[in-house]
């Protein structure tokens, strides 16, 4: 539709959407009477349309028809969601603002709303006030309090970053167990569901229940006779067990190493080795749908030190020698009479032992200290606004960072998690976050893309959504908007970071209008650059596009590795600003004329077409929405077997095979073409049955471009 174009909507034009001629007419007249209130063509009357008009049975067709057709040709980034003003006033840092707004930003201080950005300046200008403020507002218990909230040394050129909370003893597990007005012990701490009792209610298990089970953990923690500080891992889907052997492991002073269940092993015994584990927990099998796939025998290939073995219910478990089974475990500590001080160890250094993604050569192992987990809460108390009485869904895992993110996001936030034991990708999972009542949902852009494609979301009530929240990978704008009607309209907040980060560097928020497959701000305490071909910072919050570095004074963000220098990884060869050397992080990031910034992939995925660079999401972007037969796509450029310039060629994962890739080849150049540049040429397009990605889900196009090169180096018959 053209700008303006939904004045002249009739209720044929609703009908060629599939819609019954009955319920067309009512839509019409609806649609008539809010053109007539607010335009054609106005954020307001999307903002009618969104809330009054459209739900989420009506195809997405006439979804999108009603969006594009609303803003037409306004340029990008409209907004899909706006805040409310009285609402914006209820959330945490709305709150917050309307205390102590004027303490802090003066007389530019307006209201919750205009003055978001002004308070996120702040946060980086004043970080000092500005943590101290949000720990007291997470009620964070110390055991020794710092000495001060931040240490900048200039003379100690090895740690940019600074120090945080120096001097400070904290446990993270046992502030997300404390009783404060956060919470109370009849409160539900986690929510949870195992695939295939879909039809059965959900089961819940309260703070004091929770609290119980971690102490029964801690103290036979302790029977093992391992040194504090001892690394102990765990390699087990995220379910109930898994988190309360998180939780004690943290709060008897030993350091949790996070290992994805899905690894091979060798990937688990290179994280087992690197971390010096001493034991780790597992379970026998893992259990999706009628398939049960091994986990223990891969734990056992790994050599790993002893292990704790869950069984699943109703298996017979035949241990290797020395390892115990979890039944035995427990059975050490028959009753735990003591409060959980008894067991509470504070903590200096570390708590976690987190792994990158390993796409190449060894994994940079990441150590968590107690400032951490706090960062992770602080996010999802500012930007997701994650309170007490919420429930958050992530699918996720312990071994990768939105496993402990999600913990603690919740708990310190006084929220209960929600656990659903199997795929989130069917419609057990949709009936789960109905029937547990989810108010946060976390995503990853290709859950969604699964769930738009087989509808298994279809005739489930996502009401009681509040917002959802989307990190990973790149989002694709028509995909989440798709998303965001499943719950009439519900904002998402897009949070992209890293693991060496502990949450993320740039998000959205509630308190600002949001766009699909945008991010609004800089995370709190954040500050982002992008650099410019001379490889200098731009003018920051100037539209432009490059590689994204970041400020180097980020709270709980890392400031060691285990097993590679940190400065040269994560500083060495970084330009200044303002004298301070600037962190490198390695995405390829735009910001765009309207102050939004997109994601376009790791700096590395872009390419050079006829001496334009350009991103491969971007490529992508346009190619996955040329036929619903294409799953999704990769964009690579490959220089020719006899040099010269880069080609474009898309891999593309089909859903039925098609017998004449040239015509697809043509549908994506002319896409490509018209939507992004004329002098744009797809040369080749290669089908695949899948894009190798990394266990984080990232899709791997150094691998795909290393096959392609090869594949053209073949002698032809």
């Amino acid at each position: 539709m053209a700008s303006g174009s939904l004045g002249s909507v009739t209720s044929s034009d609703i009908e060629a959407h599939g819609i019954p001629p009955p319920v067309a007419e009512e839509l019409s007249a609806e649609l008539a009477r809010i053109v007539r209130a607010h335009g054609a063509s106005s954020p307001a009357t999307w903002r009618a349309i969104s809330t009054g008009l459209l739900e989420p049975d009506l195809p997405f067709s006439f979804h999108r028809s009603m969006y594009y057709g609303c803003y037409g040709d306004s340029g990008p980034d409209p907004p899909a969601w706006f805040p409310d003003p009285e609402t914006a006033r209820e959330t945490n840092v709305g709150r917050l603002l309307e205390r102590r707004g004027k303490e802090f930003l003066g007389e530019k201080y307006k209201d919750p709303i205009s003055s978001f950005s002004d308070l996120q300046k702040f946060s980086v200008s004043s970080p000092e006030v500005y943590w101290a403020t949000v720990l007291e507002e997470l009620s964070i218990l110390f055991s020794e309090p710092p000495k001060c909230i931040f240490l900048e040394d200039p003379s100690d050129k090895s740690h940019p970053g600074g120090q945080w909370l120096p001097g400070a003893y904290l446990n993270p597990a046992a502030n997300c167990l404390s009783l404060n007005n956060k919470r109370a012990l009849n409160d539900t701490a986690i929510i949870w569901r195992d695939e295939g009792h879909d039809d059965l209610p959900v089961k819940r298990m309260s703070v004091k229940e929770l609290r119980e089970d971690v102490w029964l953990v801690a103290h036979a923690l302790h029977r093992l006779g391992l040194e504090k500080g001892s690394a102990i891992a765990i390699d087990m889907p995220m379910n109930v067990y898994s988190v309360v052997i998180y939780l004690a492991i943290v709060l008897a002073g030993y350091v949790v190493v996070s290992i994805a269940d899905s690894f091979a092993p060798l990937e688990i015994s290179t994280r087992l080795k690197i971390s010096g584990a001493k034991a780790i927990f597992t379970q026998d099998v893992i259990i999706r749908g009628e398939k049960s796939i091994p986990l223990y025998s891969r734990v056992v290939d790994a050599q790993s030190p002893m292990a704790i073995v869950i069984p699943t219910k109703g298996s017979t478990l035949e241990l290797r020698d020395g390892d115990i089974s979890w039944l035995d475990f427990r059975g050490r500590v028959e009753h735990v009479k003591e409060e959980f001080a008894a067991v509470e160890q504070p903590v200096e250094a570390f708590t976690n032992i987190l792994f990158s993604s390993g796409t190449t050569g060894e994994p940079k192992a990441i150590p968590w200290t107690h400032a951490t987990p706090l960062k992770a809460a602080a996010d999802a108390w500012c930007h997701m606004d994650i309170h007490k009485d919420d429930v958050v869904a992530w699918p996720t895992n312990l071994g990768w960072m939105m496993g402990p993110w999600l913990v603690y996001a919740s708990l310190l936030n006084g929220a209960a998690m929600a656990l659903y034991n199997g795929s989130p990708l069917g419609s057990g999972f949709a009936k789960f976050v109905q029937d547990a009542k989810v108010t946060m949902l976390g995503v990853i852009p290709s859950i969604v893309r699964a769930w738009k494609n087989s509808k298994s979301t279809s005739g489930y009530d996502w009401s009681a959504i509040r917002c959802f929240s989307s990190t990973g990978e790149a989002s694709n704008a028509d995909e989440y908007l798709w998303l965001m009607g499943r719950a009439k309209y519900k904002p998402i907040i897009e949070y992209c970071g890293g693991t060496e980060i502990g949450g993320a560097f740039v998000s959205g928020s509630l308190l600002q209008a949001q766009s699909s497959a945008a991010f609004s701000t800089p995370v709190m305490g954040c500050s982002l650059f992008i650099l410019g071909d001379d490889g200098l910072p731009i003018p920051q919050d100037a539209p432009g596009m490059g590689e994204l570095a970041l400020g180097a004074v980020m709270f709980g963000s890392s400031s060691t590795l285990l097993n590679a220098n940190h400065y040269d990884v994560y500083f060495k060869g970084m330009p200044l600003w303002k004298g301070k050397v600037l962190r490198r992080h390695g995405d390829l990031f735009e910001c765009t004329s309207k102050g939004y910034y997109h994601a376009h992939g790791r700096a590395d995925d872009t390419m050079n077409l006829g001496g334009i660079k350009v991103s491969s999401i971007e490529i992508e972007r346009i190619c996955n929405a040329v036929d619903e037969n294409i799953l999704e796509t990769a964009a690579i450029g490959v220089p020719p077997a006899e040099g010269g310039p880069e080609q474009l060629i898309i891999a593309a994962v089909l859903m039925e095979p098609v017998p004449d890739m040239d015509k697809l080849r043509i549908a994506f150049n002319s896409a490509v073409q018209k939507r992004l540049n004329p002098l744009f040429r797809v040369s080749r397009v290669v089908p695949v049955s899948s894009l190798p990605r990394t266990a984080t889900n990232k899709v791997m196009r150094r691998v795909l471009r290393q096959q392609l090169v090869q594949l053209d180096k073949k002698p032809k018959l």
